[in-house]
């Protein structure tokens, strides 16, 4: 294994809250010291010079859809770690919504074999919270905890029944388990394609209150309450849902809340002409909704940004909206998108990366998304400020379902490092 020596390096520390020209060496996989003084003299290291460009922990991706077993033509391990790794991702944390559902040990195992055999970058699997993810009877969560599960969830699917949700957050705290959840009252937002308003009305496409969001996210407080579990909301893109949110963190309950790079960077608007590359679940939210949840992240509200990668082939996509299947792919465009924010003068990258490194490494009991001395040497190296027009025929995704196809973006990855090992140079 190389050791490196990275020199003239803006140095983006989401732990210190720091952004500083500096250095960065690393041996053994791991981080073993930096600074921002003279750089030191090494013997028998690489040195790396990054020319004042900025070099960040890798972005750890929580809620990822790889499509093995079962829709491979969509999304396989290999061809998502090949577009993670030009994402800046070094760790993606896949969702358990295949066919079949990752609901037993077998089928974990099966996947945990095919991640490592065909992926550059970390996979940490999760597996279903209740079988088949039908809300019905939760799964063997110890086993699939020994299996190597890091976390539980249903996706998409809320599970309906209250009794069998408690049943599982209270097996689920005894086992110290993590469970994610997706705040949304099923019976509410059933059928619906966009979030309800006047736009939703003059397009005539069924909507959805953004109160569906906040009942949901009411009800799983309640529970964690009554049950003590480790919970955590896959995403939160309404203003209407903060206050419960906030009340629960102020209450002590151990409660973290995600938000999608989508609802952070698109409104509802954007779906006019009845773009199906731009349906997503939850539907994009008002441009309010968006600015308040840019701020509730500032605050630290919300904790963590995920790509919600979700791969769909053009079948599905090219559809009349409604019919048309949710979802986008963003392990390629989820750095860049994220980007405006800063250039917009809405985030530090030092905050950028708490939400898109530390924060999900903490949440998941990870020693990533951090500069420190010791750390894994998981490593994003990118040019913050660099324009291009987003190509989706150049994405390495399988799927090419990208919203953002076609738009002026600025900054791009250049390098990404696991554990020390360079798995992607641009060019």
């Amino acid at each position: 294994m190389t050791d490196l020596l990275f020199i003239n390096a803006r140095l983006i520390d989401p732990l210190a809250g720091t952004d500083a020209t500096g250095w960065l060496r690393l041996s053994g996989g791991r981080i073993t010291a930096t600074g921002d003084n003279d750089t030191p003299q090494g013997a028998g290291e690489q040195v790396i010079d990054c020319r004042g460009k900025c070099l960040a922990p890798g972005i750890v991706d929580i809620g990822v859809k790889v499509c093995e077993p079962g829709e491979r033509h969509k999304e396989s391990y290999k061809s998502a770690g090949l577009a993670a790794a030009a994402g800046g991702v070094t760790t993606m944390v896949t969702r358990p919504d295949t066919t079949p559902a990752i609901d037993s040990p077998e089928v974990l195992e099966f996947v945990t074999r095919r991640a490592n055999e065909m992926s550059q970058v970390n996979v940490l699997p999760m597996a279903a919270l209740t079988k088949g993810r039908q809300g019905r009877e939760m799964t063997e969560i110890g086993f699939l905890m020994d299996a190597g599960a890091v976390a539980f969830t249903d996706c998409d699917h809320v599970v309906r029944d209250p009794k069998v949700f408690a049943r599982a957050l209270t097996y689920a705290r005894s086992c110290g388990a993590l469970v994610i959840a997706h705040p949304q009252d099923p019976g509410l937002s059933a059928g619906a394609a966009v979030t309800s308003g006047k736009f939703a009305t003059l397009r005539g496409l069924p909507g959805v209150s953004p109160m569906a969001e906040r009942m949901g996210l009411d009800r799983d407080i309640a529970l964690v309450e009554m049950t003590g579990a480790r919970y955590h909301a896959d995403q939160i893109t309404t203003l209407r849902a903060l206050p419960a949110l906030e009340r629960a963190k102020a209450n002590g309950l151990d409660i973290t809340a995600g938000v999608s790079i989508h609802h952070l960077t698109l409104n509802e608007m954007d779906v006019d002409d009845y773009r199906t590359f731009f349906k997503v679940k939850p539907p994009l939210r008002s441009e309010d909704d968006r600015l308040g949840m840019i701020a509730a992240l500032r605050d630290g509200l919300i904790d963590i940004i995920s790509s919600m990668h979700t791969p769909q082939d053009e079948e599905s996509k090219r559809l009349p909206f409604e019919e048309a299947a949710s979802g986008a792919v963003a392990l390629e465009t989820l750095l860049p998108a994220a980007l405006r924010l800063t250039h917009a003068g809405q985030l530090t990258l030092p905050q950028l990366f708490r939400a898109l490194s530390l924060n999900p490494a903490r949440r998941l009991g990870l020693d990533c998304g951090q500069l420190s001395v010791g750390a894994p040497a998981d490593l994003v190296l990118f040019d913050a400020d660099v324009p291009f027009v987003l190509d989706r025929y150049a994405l390495k995704s399988k799927s090419l379902n990208t919203p953002f196809d076609g738009q002026r973006m600025q900054g791009r990855v250049l390098a990404t490092y696991v554990a020390g090992q360079e798995i992607y140079r641009r060019g």
